[in-house]
């Protein structure tokens, strides 16, 4: 895959998009399907032919990250989402440490592949699907030390079906920080890079 501003940004905005959604659904219970399932299905794409391929050919489904993105970035605000900032770099921090883990990167990967195959049945986003992929982040990435606290209101996390959704959200933040850093993504760009990354943002979400 080609290493250039726009795989970089869209890659990000899906990093964004799933810390955003996470913030969402833990404060209101509730998330649109179109970002959702833009953003489990990535986790279901092995071996793209380039970083919009991830995500559906384009970047339609990621206009909520690449909007919250912009805007933290470019204004270091965001009324909305004043916990997406943290949870994305959380997201980062995970997913290093998890490519320290072969063995875990495998059992991810196999994991998956089965996810993947409900969700062929079912539809990426039914509750069997989310309780899946949760699962495999609550026996992976859940077992670091360093985990991610998300704050919300309490009556909606405690719900089974909003903690598998969380959970599925945040393995697909790692997936697109995984994605980011294969095209060649990197954490201080998120720093002195932040105007090139907000107008990239921008620009595509006026495609």
């Amino acid at each position: 895959m080609s290493k250039n501003w726009n795989d970089t940004t869209l890659a990000l905005a899906g990093v964004f998009q799933a810390a955003a959604l996470v913030e969402q659904l833990a404060k209101t219970g509730y998330i649109p399907s179109e970002p959702q399932t833009t953003s489990i299905n990535s986790l279901f794409v092995a071996n793209p032919e380039s970083a919009e391929a991830v995500y559906g050919g384009g970047s339609k489904g990621l206009e909520l990250g690449l909007k919250v993105m912009s805007d933290l970035l470019n204004h270091h605000q965001n009324r909305d989402y004043p916990d997406t900032l943290r949870y994305v770099l959380g997201i980062l921090h995970l997913q290093k440490k998890m490519m320290a883990r072969k063995d875990m990167l495998e059992l991810i990967g196999s994991r998956l592949e089965q996810s993947g195959r409900q969700a062929e049945h079912f539809g990426t986003t039914h509750e069997n699907v989310l309780s899946s992929v949760g699962s495999i982040y609550a026996d992976t990435i859940s077992t670091f030390k360093f985990r991610i606290q998300v704050t919300g209101d309490f009556s909606y996390l405690q719900q089974t079906r909003v903690a598998n959704q969380v959970r599925a959200l945040l393995l697909s933040g790692i997936r697109s920080a995984t994605l980011w850093r294969q095209v060649g993504g990197k954490r201080w760009h998120i720093i002195f890079s932040r105007k090139r990354l907000s107008e990239c943002a921008d620009t595509l979400l006026r495609l």
